[in-house]
């Protein structure tokens, strides 16, 4: 299984902000903590073991014993479980929504690359027990952007009503949504087991949440992975004093506007902004937002209202009403886990840029933040496709358009690239620009509109010279078009489009294994990998 690497900056998909922090420039060290090598989380592990109390052990090992009670578990799974009581235990983590049979692919990349540091770590440290992590985004509410996903350039869909927390959503209606499926599969074995492995989750278990577990244990069980629902009383329990301290003084605002501030005053946007009060209310379907109105915290959209005293009594009898929205869900991740690095896309990674002072105002551990592997699947056939059409790795990754235009001026026999032309013109402009100065201005005038002139019809004559060429090697350029098309639908990144069954039906059960063995988490560069 040959793989290639290019770095993250060349692939054109990853923002300044990423790539820069990929390249540890000086002005972003402020908004980490420690950048991920293995030998700085192994530091981690020191501080984060200082923070982490038995109390919270326990009350996770028994929240998480609770959640996989009726999961089978692997036995390698089951062990991690165990370990996770011991103090010597840390946790790499990755999180995802409950997407409809995983979503698009980075789904796999995500908990391949927990998995992988995991193991890494291990082999560095073997004193200390590793243990990967996905964290389950139950208490989301867009259900509109987890409804459905791509397979072979077509969406596969989940029409219900939706409201409140998105795991607590029954999973009612998706029997019509596997029979439109197995229209689109196929008979073959591989088709068989995607088939049944959809009806198990979906099918066996009342909410979209066990379906979300048993699908993620029946993928990475071999592996070990452990999959966590903060929706949890007990884990709740563990992180009410920070919701409390939340309620009345509304720290996080102050913090992450100050911190967004230094961030944006270098030129990088803003991910996500911070409200006075970064906490929902779920209850009973819903999931809104709690504002402070006067002496009332007010849940929006409702009649539901409280005094001071009353929302912190309701915290204490019910601390698993009260939900971190996107800004908080990473303190609480934080709070409840003996964490050491989070693994995350681009804008994951931008938000958590916001968080640091917030972190050290409560005095929780900032994990160190890793980007998650980025890959781009290909079969023996594309590649040497490619090879034929003499497309270098870099240049597939081109818009298209400029991916045209590079080959077709590469095999065209003319020569494409009026630049000679351009330069003499300049030249003989030059002259009539001194020869204008010593008249008067409105003929200084008339020279540089004649020769703006006269270079755009330069540029239109190398357009139109392009445009023919094209057309000459229109049979080339087409199978340029449909080798890119097919290893980036919808001129994106194939793991933003593409979900895994549609690889899974072509190679099966060595599919999951292969990424394994090919993604690097610490490599810091974008994968190809060829199958």
């Amino acid at each position: 299984m040959p793989t290639d690497c290019l770095p993250y900056r060349e692939t054109g998909y990853f923002s300044n902000l990423i790539t820069n922090y990929l390249d540890q420039e000086e002005a972003l060290k402020p908004f980490y903590h420690r950048f991920p090598t293995a030998d700085n989380l192994i530091k981690q592990a020191a501080e984060k073991g200082q923070f982490f109390s038995p109390l919270s052990r326990k009350r996770l090992y028994d929240s998480l014993i609770a959640q996989y009670k009726s999961t089978n578990t692997s036995a390698e799974t089951q062990l991690n479980l165990e370990h996770l009581a011991s103090e010597n235990t840390f946790t790499i983590t990755t999180g995802h929504q409950l997407n409809l049979f995983t979503g698009p692919l980075y789904f796999l990349y995500k908990i391949i690359s927990v998995i992988n540091l995991c193991k890494e770590l291990k082999e560095k440290d073997p004193d200390r027990n590793y243990v990967p992590i996905y964290w389950m985004a139950t208490e989301d509410h867009d259900f509109d952007e987890i409804n459905y996903f791509n397979f072979q350039g077509k969406k596969v869909q989940w029409n219900r009503e939706d409201g409140g927390a998105v795991g607590e959503l029954s999973t009612d209606g998706l029997a019509e949504v596997l029979a439109l499926f197995k229209t689109q599969l196929g008979t073959s074995r591989n088709a068989e087991y995607l088939s049944k492995l959809f009806s198990d989750a979906y099918l066996n278990h009342d909410n979209l949440a066990d379906a979300t577990r048993y699908l993620g244990n029946e993928l990475f069980g071999e592996y070990g992975l452990v999959i966590v629902d903060g929706n949890d009383a007990g884990l709740k329990e563990l992180f009410a004093p920070y919701v409390q301290r939340e309620l009345l003084e509304g720290v996080s605002h102050a913090k992450v506007i100050q911190q967004t501030e230094q961030l944006t005053a270098l030129g990088y946007p803003e991910q996500v902004h911070p409200r006075e009060i970064n906490l929902f209310y779920i209850k009973e379907g819903i999931r809104e937002r709690i504002i402070k109105m006067d002496d009332m915290y007010v849940v929006n959209d409702t009649d539901i209202r409280f005094r001071e005293n009353e929302i912190l009594n309701e915290l204490v009898n019910h601390p698993e009403r009260f939900s971190p929205n996107a800004l908080l869900r990473p303190l609480f991740q934080e709070v409840i886990l003996p964490n050491l690095c989070y693994i995350g896309g681009g804008g994951e990674l931008a938000y958590w840029f916001q968080l640091k002072t917030y972190f050290e105002e409560v005095g929780v551990p900032f994990p160190a933040l890793l980007l998650r592997n980025s890959a781009l699947i290909r079969t023996e056939k594309q590649r040497t496709k490619a090879e034929n059409l003499g497309v270098s790795l870099p240049n597939l990754f081109l818009k298209q358009n400029e991916l045209i235009n590079r080959k077709v001026r590469a095999i065209s026999n003319i020569e494409i690239d009026f630049s000679a032309q351009r330069s003499f013109l300049k030249e003989q402009f030059k002259a009539m620009h001194l020869l204008a100065e010593e008249t008067e201005a409105s003929f200084i005038g008339a020279v540089k509109a004649q020769e703006v002139k006269q270079l755009k019809g330069l540029e239109n004559l190398e357009s139109r010279l392009l445009r023919a060429q094209k057309r000459k090697l229109s049979d080339h350029v087409q199978r340029l078009v449909d080798l890119q098309n097919e290893v980036f639908p919808m001129q994106s990144l194939q793991e933003r489009n593409t979900n895994f069954s549609q690889f899974y039906l072509e190679f099966g059960e060595q599919l999951i294994p292969e990424l394994v063995n090919a993604l690097e988490p610490l490599g810091g560069e974008f994968t190809v990998v060829t199958l």
